[in-house]
Protein backbone atom coordinates (compact mmCIF):
# COMPACT_ATOMS: atom_id res chain seq x y z
CA UNK A 1 0.00 0.00 0.00
CA UNK A 2 2.08 3.40 -0.76
CA UNK A 3 1.93 5.84 1.83
CA UNK A 4 -0.28 9.24 1.21
CA UNK A 5 2.02 11.97 1.49
CA UNK A 6 1.48 15.46 2.62
CA UNK A 7 1.80 18.53 0.34
CA UNK A 8 5.22 20.54 0.81
CA UNK A 9 3.97 23.93 0.11
CA UNK A 10 -0.15 25.61 0.47
CA UNK A 11 -1.79 28.41 -1.99
CA UNK A 12 -2.00 32.17 -0.28
CA UNK A 13 -4.42 34.22 -1.15
CA UNK A 14 -4.84 38.02 0.69
CA UNK A 15 -7.32 39.55 -0.65
CA UNK A 16 -8.78 43.44 0.21
CA UNK A 17 -11.45 44.91 -1.25
CA UNK A 18 -9.08 47.21 -3.16
CA UNK A 19 -6.73 44.46 -4.19
CA UNK A 20 -5.16 41.20 -4.03
CA UNK A 21 -1.99 41.67 -1.65
CA UNK A 22 -0.60 37.98 -2.32
CA UNK A 23 -1.12 35.39 -4.19
CA UNK A 24 2.13 33.20 -3.52
CA UNK A 25 2.61 29.27 -2.75
CA UNK A 26 4.04 29.10 0.46
CA UNK A 27 5.22 26.69 3.32
CA UNK A 28 3.84 28.42 6.00
CA UNK A 29 1.45 30.94 7.38
CA UNK A 30 0.88 32.56 11.08
CA UNK A 31 -2.41 34.92 11.33
CA UNK A 32 -4.08 36.81 13.90
CA UNK A 33 -7.15 34.62 15.07
CA UNK A 34 -10.08 36.05 16.64
CA UNK A 35 -8.93 33.64 19.71
CA UNK A 36 -5.26 33.83 19.27
CA UNK A 37 -2.53 33.24 16.40
CA UNK A 38 -2.60 30.21 14.38
CA UNK A 39 0.00 28.50 12.57
CA UNK A 40 -1.15 27.04 9.64
CA UNK A 41 1.24 24.17 7.24
CA UNK A 42 0.38 22.20 4.05
CA UNK A 43 -2.66 19.95 4.11
CA UNK A 44 -3.56 21.29 7.51
CA UNK A 45 -7.54 20.50 8.67
CA UNK A 46 -10.06 23.08 6.98
CA UNK A 47 -11.21 25.55 9.12
CA UNK A 48 -12.56 29.09 9.00
CA UNK A 49 -11.60 32.21 11.15
CA UNK A 50 -12.25 35.52 12.05
CA UNK A 51 -9.18 37.65 11.91
CA UNK A 52 -8.53 40.68 14.63
CA UNK A 53 -5.68 43.64 13.86
CA UNK A 54 -2.43 41.80 14.08
CA UNK A 55 0.70 40.72 11.99
CA UNK A 56 0.05 37.84 9.36
CA UNK A 57 3.56 36.41 8.27
CA UNK A 58 4.13 33.81 5.87
CA UNK A 59 7.47 31.30 4.43
CA UNK A 60 7.31 31.88 0.70
CA UNK A 61 10.63 30.50 -1.30
CA UNK A 62 12.66 30.65 1.79
CA UNK A 63 11.88 34.18 2.68
CA UNK A 64 9.57 35.40 5.45
CA UNK A 65 7.15 37.87 4.76
CA UNK A 66 5.42 39.96 7.56
CA UNK A 67 1.88 42.14 6.67
CA UNK A 68 -0.20 43.55 8.94
CA UNK A 69 -4.21 42.64 8.20
CA UNK A 70 -6.94 44.10 9.98
CA UNK A 71 -10.52 42.66 10.33
CA UNK A 72 -11.56 39.89 8.03
CA UNK A 73 -11.72 36.13 8.06
CA UNK A 74 -9.41 32.89 6.74
CA UNK A 75 -10.72 30.20 5.03
CA UNK A 76 -8.07 27.13 5.78
CA UNK A 77 -7.73 24.29 3.41
CA UNK A 78 -5.21 22.23 2.67
CA UNK A 79 -4.14 23.30 -0.46
CA UNK A 80 -4.70 26.62 0.11
CA UNK A 81 -5.18 29.69 2.50
CA UNK A 82 -7.42 32.60 1.74
CA UNK A 83 -7.61 35.40 3.78
CA UNK A 84 -10.28 38.27 3.27
CA UNK A 85 -8.90 41.02 5.18
CA UNK A 86 -10.54 44.85 5.48
CA UNK A 87 -6.95 45.94 4.83
CA UNK A 88 -3.42 44.51 4.14
CA UNK A 89 0.02 46.20 3.97
CA UNK A 90 3.59 45.01 3.82
CA UNK A 91 5.45 45.73 7.40
CA UNK A 92 8.34 47.52 5.19
CA UNK A 93 5.17 49.83 3.77
CA UNK A 94 4.26 51.00 7.12
CA UNK A 95 4.33 54.29 8.04
CA UNK A 96 5.51 54.31 11.40
CA UNK A 97 4.84 57.98 11.70
CA UNK A 98 1.48 57.97 10.77
CA UNK A 99 0.43 55.03 13.29
CA UNK A 100 1.72 56.69 16.10
CA UNK A 101 0.18 59.48 15.20
CA UNK A 102 -3.18 57.61 14.73
CA UNK A 103 -2.44 55.64 17.62
CA UNK A 104 -2.38 58.89 20.04
CA UNK A 105 -5.34 59.99 18.00
CA UNK A 106 -7.07 56.66 19.31
CA UNK A 107 -5.62 57.11 22.88
CA UNK A 108 -6.46 60.51 23.57
CA UNK A 109 -10.26 60.09 22.09
CA UNK A 110 -10.52 57.11 24.58
CA UNK A 111 -9.89 59.66 27.28
CA UNK A 112 -13.02 61.21 26.91
CA UNK A 113 -14.97 58.46 27.68
CA UNK A 114 -17.96 60.65 28.85
CA UNK A 115 -18.26 62.77 25.40
CA UNK A 116 -21.34 62.03 24.20
CA UNK A 117 -19.75 63.36 20.48
CA UNK A 118 -16.64 60.17 20.89
CA UNK A 119 -17.99 57.24 19.29
CA UNK A 120 -16.13 54.80 21.65
CA UNK A 121 -15.97 51.56 19.73
CA UNK A 122 -14.52 53.33 16.56
CA UNK A 123 -12.00 54.83 19.10
CA UNK A 124 -10.97 51.15 20.27
CA UNK A 125 -10.72 49.54 17.03
CA UNK A 126 -8.90 52.43 15.40
CA UNK A 127 -6.23 52.20 18.51
CA UNK A 128 -5.83 48.24 18.12
CA UNK A 129 -5.22 48.72 13.81
CA UNK A 130 -2.42 51.33 15.34
CA UNK A 131 -1.01 49.13 17.70
CA UNK A 132 -1.03 46.23 15.36
CA UNK A 133 0.83 48.10 12.62
CA UNK A 134 3.20 49.56 15.13
CA UNK A 135 3.88 46.15 16.53
CA UNK A 136 4.03 44.54 12.44
CA UNK A 137 6.79 47.19 11.96
CA UNK A 138 8.99 46.24 14.32
CA UNK A 139 9.09 42.50 12.98
CA UNK A 140 11.34 44.12 10.14
CA UNK A 141 14.84 43.92 10.78
CA UNK A 142 16.79 47.16 10.68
Amino acid sequence: MAEATLPTEIRLDIVTPDRLAAHEAVTGVTLPGKNGYLGILPGHAPLLTELVPGALEYTASGAQHTMVVNWGFAEVLPDRVIVLAQTAERAEDIDVERAEKAKERAEERLKRFTDPEVDMERAQEALRRAIARLETAKRIPE
